[in-house]
């Protein structure tokens, strides 16, 4: 996919250059109180600020923090991320939450005009909310000469590579928590991989299609026939041999792939968590999205924890699609172990399943687009 990019803006010098970041970070503490528990979205914003800044450019970032539905919410505002940014990139604007006003989410022309005055140019560094329609994303390129930057730069390669053209064996691994949160994806990765690997609380959906009991785990019974079908069609899928969970007694045990009465499966198992592994290990590419059981508990974390070591071991080319299994990996100390890990877990879903995304398809008609 081609977008306009930062060298495509011109001379910046002396230039106003309003940039939509993702500075969604999750936060601790209360109030006053209130500290960055992840710097990781700010850091990765710095490529593209630095970049503007060096050549001349006066830099005016925007964020949305949290979800203060359209009003000014103290324990949202920016201002702990404006305290960090400012040692990392001095002299460098951040503007409060974008959605504080309701104007953001609702996409309105007023709060685009707004956003755009006195602004020169307009890149969007925000792959995270590039799926999103919103006014700050979609608003600003109908007006100034716009780029991506170079996280989303990077994001859009990646994806579009693993996407349409990746080494083989392709390789995927869904988890979660719902079948219906990612039919789409799971559908378009059918189209491509060689094998899907899933575990999570949407194994038992699958599980269920099959035939077998499973207590009182989370399952979707208006997804069990789509499953079904979707197993007959794709013997590419596969699920987890044995489970970790929670038996009528509440008492910690393993099961097969058959749940007794009132047990909950919390985890994939030993044996498939092995599996996946050694799939996972046998792969040149791998995509994973989504935590394979309840991580947070330590109980429930073995079979996150051995896809994550597998991805961190693997020579393939690795992948991860944000959200929980980013913060997995952080968990267990593995970051940097993996070839990308995405900053947007809703829009590397969405791009791996539409191969567009909103904010995107808004740059490319940018005024500067030829």
């Amino acid at each position: 996919m081609k977008l306009p990019l930062l060298e495509d803006l011109g001379d910046v010098r002396g230039r106003t250059v309003l940039v939509r970041t993702d500075f969604n970070v999750p936060m601790s503490g209360v109030d006053d109180a209130r500290v960055i528990a992840d710097e990781f979205r700010v850091r990765a914003a710095l490529p593209t600020i630095t970049w503007l800044t060096e050549r001349g450019a006066k830099v005016v970032c925007a964020s949305h923090l949290g979800r203060p539905k359209g009003a000014p919410t103290p324990k949202y505002s920016m201002d702990p991320v404006r305290r960090l940014l400012a040692t990392l990139a001095p002299g460098v604007e951040l503007r409060e939450n974008l959605r504080f006003s309701p104007g953001e989410e609702g996409n309105d022309p007023a709060f685009v005009a707004e956003l755009i005055q006195g602004v020169d140019m307009y890149v969007n560094d925000a792959f995270g909310a590039a799926h999103r329609a919103h006014a700050s994303v979609v608003g600003p390129p109908q007006f100034l000469p716009s780029a991506a930057g170079r996280l989303i730069e990077r994001e859009v390669a990646v994806l579009d590579r693993m996407r349409t053209s990746p080494k083989r064996p392709f390789v995927a691994v869904l988890g979660g928590a719902k079948v219906s949160d990612k039919l789409g994806v799971i559908e378009a990765l059918l189209d491509v991989v060689d094998q899907l690997l899933i575990g999570g609380g949407m194994c038992f959906t699958f599980l269920a299609a099959q035939g077998y009991s499973i207590g009182d785990s989370l399952c979707e019974p208006d997804q069990v026939d789509h499953c079904r079908q979707l197993l007959q069609q794709h013997p590419s899928i596969m699920l987890p041999d044995d489970i970790l969970g929670l038996d009528a007694d509440g008492v910690y045990a393993t099961f097969g792939k058959r749940l007794p009465d009132g047990a909950k499966g919390m985890d994939i198992g030993p044996g498939s968590a092995a599996a996946f592994g050694d799939a996972i290990m046998d792969a040149r590419s791998v995509f994973w999205n989504g935590p394979m059981g309840v991580f947070e508990d330590a109980r429930f974390a073995k079979g996150t924890r051995t896809v994550a070591q597998a991805m961190a071991d693997t020579k393939a080319f690795t992948v991860v699609g944000g959200g929980d299994s980013a913060a997995a990996l952080a968990q267990f100390g593995l970051a940097d172990e993996v070839d990308h890990v995405s900053t947007g877990g809703g829009a590397s879903l969405e791009f791996l399943e539409f191969g567009d995304l909103p904010g995107l398809a808004a740059l490319r008609k940018a005024p500067n687009v030829k």
